[in-house]
């Protein structure tokens, strides 16, 4: 009879307070410690990237790709460490001296409001930049920092644009319909 009693109040108590995160979003972390930095702020309103920033569920999803991309470097003999993603952290220094070195010929901290994901030795840079903004040479400027392999733009030079080209923090499930190179 105390059993039952138990059950019937366990019972009752699930029902009338649902698991309280079946609706919640699920939590979005920078799962695999990747460089995310906003170099710049001069265009207001600009969205802010999702960046590194992902579920759980994404995580796993995405490990065993990751996993693969990352040693790949490596088993070709392209990378004197074991990981790409072992780069990153050296890469995110570098790219620091890189950028106030860049700073008096491109104007890139005037005319944009960035951020930089780095990931595997590639440099994703997301934002927006001034329409007038010469963005070849800043890109071509910023890939030249030491051990990147590639620098990715998804930059856009209209704020308010439907769609971005990269994942926003405010609608990371929205789809990005034109993504950078």
């Amino acid at each position: 009879m105390k059993r039952s009693i138990r059950w019937l109040r366990l019972a009752s108590l699930l029902i009338c307070f649902p698991a309280t995160h079946s609706h919640a979003e699920p939590a979005r972390l920078n799962r695999g410690h990747d460089p995310f930095l906003q170099i710049s702020h001069a265009i207001s309103e600009c969205p802010v990237p999702l960046g590194p920033l992902e579920t759980e569920r994404e995580w796993l999803d995405d490990s065993h790709y990751r996993i693969e991309r990352g040693n790949s470097c490596w088993v070709e003999g392209r990378c004197r460490l074991s990981n790409a993603y072992l780069y990153d952290a050296e890469i995110a220094d570098a790219v620091q001296r890189r950028l106030a070195n860049i700073e008096f010929s491109t104007h890139w901290r005037e005319q944009s409001t960035l951020w930089l994901t780095l990931q595997r030795r590639f440099i994703y840079v997301q934002g927006c930049v001034a329409p007038g903004f010469d963005k070849p040479a800043f890109l071509s400027e910023l890939a030249k920092t030491a051990d990147v392999e590639r620098v990715i733009d998804d930059t856009t030079n209209d704020p308010h644009a439907a769609r971005p080209p990269y994942k926003t923090l405010a609608d990371p499930d929205k789809p990005v319909l034109d993504p950078g190179n």
